[in-house]
């Protein structure tokens, strides 16, 4: 069923567009089958089935697009429904649309026109946008530049089995509807990161993406799993940061927010994770924090082995909102972790939880003096109950989109 769906949908889906910037000739898809399969049987194999959402959810960003029949037409409204921090990236609105239709011919050096490289290091603002369905071997890692919306709604698109995306000294970036795993080491190489540059990268540890100095990004309804790093990470005085709607599986290191105790830039982040389901076979890092202000607010915790939240360095965390669901092991009970520091210190990291429900046991090991209501007006987004994270999250990872009818 799976493969005909595929087969079926790269021969019946068409775009209708105004003023694409490249639409040429494709080389054949990269058989997908095997690498489709595999992904759709290992992540989404463990995915709760419950059930289409309507509008009025309690999905803020769902509910500001997905009702509209006619979003094929409106790709650049989504960049009107972002929340949280992040809430301000723009991504390529107001640019015009580029339409990627070379999945198989990456060239890090002078990409070709018609291929993802060759949008995004684009110096102009660019809405990214897939013909057909892609799977994505990238040779070294995808630099993306400021002004870029990588939107995959209406394909099955993934990036997968070489580097992944890479956001560095960046900003006003949208990552959209994109399968991202099986990501492995690269760099030590020249690559392109504009129309005007190429230079020498070192090697990149294997995120599937990696925000180094990003600004207004916006990571939502993405499903990652399985790279050789962490599936996000943001580092080196990342900041303006929402990760959403994302479907997170089989990994061990999930996301690192903060480079690293001594780094003192890292200050100033402000990242909200909202609405993401963390699901089957994840270990730890949901996220791991340093030093900044970080708001988790409604997702939903299936799984972990070790812990879920974790940092370092005294970050603030603010959970609100999410449903923990405690492993069966009587010693994984506790959903955070306080690291490399005593407890005479880390008792003063504040970290609070606020109308989390813990199921199975689960408990969150509060410390610090708190200060809701800041909290909740920094944030930027207000938490729903944690009784209805099942239903906002249930959709979490990649939308099935299809042109001319609701998402």
């Amino acid at each position: 069923m799976l493969r005909a769906t595929l087969i079926s949908f790269v021969f019946l889906i068409f775009f209708t567009l105004t003023d694409p910037i490249f639409l040429v000739s494709s080389s054949s898809i990269q058989d997908p089958d095997l690498v489709v399969q595999d992904v759709h049987r290992s992540i989404n194999a463990s995915r709760r089935n419950l059930g289409y959402l309507s509008c009025a959810t309690g999905n803020p960003i769902d509910d500001c697009w997905r009702c509209d029949p006619n979003w094929g037409n409106h790709r650049q409204r989504l960049a009107d429904c972002a929340i949280g921090f992040g809430k301000n990236a723009i991504g390529g609105r107001n640019g015009q649309i580029y339409v990627v239709t070379d999945s198989g011919n990456d060239d890090p050096i002078n990409p070709r026109p018609g291929t993802l490289r060759h949008a995004v290091i684009q110096y102009e603002p660019l809405w990214i946008i897939f013909k057909r369905d892609m799977v994505i071997q990238l040779k070294q890692q995808l630099i993306v530049n400021s002004f870029k919306t990588i939107d995959g709604r209406g394909a099955s698109v993934h990036i997968s089995g070489g580097a992944c995306i890479a956001i560095h000294n960046a900003h006003n970036i949208i990552i959209h509807g994109i399968h991202i795993h099986d990501c492995v080491k690269a760099g030590n190489a020249i690559i392109r990161d504009s129309p005007g540059h190429k230079g020498w990268w070192d090697g990149s540890d294997g995120d599937g993406i990696g925000i180094l100095g990003g600004r207004s990004i916006w990571i939502d309804h993405c499903s990652l799993s399985k790279c050789s790093d962490g599936l996000i990470d943001a580092i080196h005085g990342s900041t303006e940061i929402t990760i959403s709607n994302n479907y997170f599986t089989h990994h061990d290191k999930v996301m690192l927010l903060g480079h690293s105790d001594a780094f003192m830039d890292d200050k100033n982040m402000h990242v909200t994770i909202a609405f993401n389901h963390f699901g089957e076979g994840l270990v730890q890092r949901m996220p791991r924090c340093r030093h900044g202000y970080f708001h988790v607010v409604n997702n939903d915790y299936t799984h972990w082995e070790m812990y879920a939240i974790g940092g370092s360095a005294s970050p603030t965390i603010y959970s609100q909102g999410n449903r923990f669901l405690a492993p069966n092991l009587s010693f994984k009970k506790e959903v955070t972790k306080h690291e490399d520091a005593p407890e005479s210190e880390w008792r003063h990291w504040n970290w609070r939880s606020e109308g989390d429900l813990m199921l199975n046991g689960a408990y969150f090991r509060q410390s610090g003096a708190g200060a809701w209501s800041t909290y909740a007006r920094a944030s930027s987004l207000s938490a729903r109950p944690s009784s209805l994270v099942s239903s906002i999250t249930s959709t979490a990872g990649v939308v099935n989109c299809r042109i001319g009818s609701r998402c």
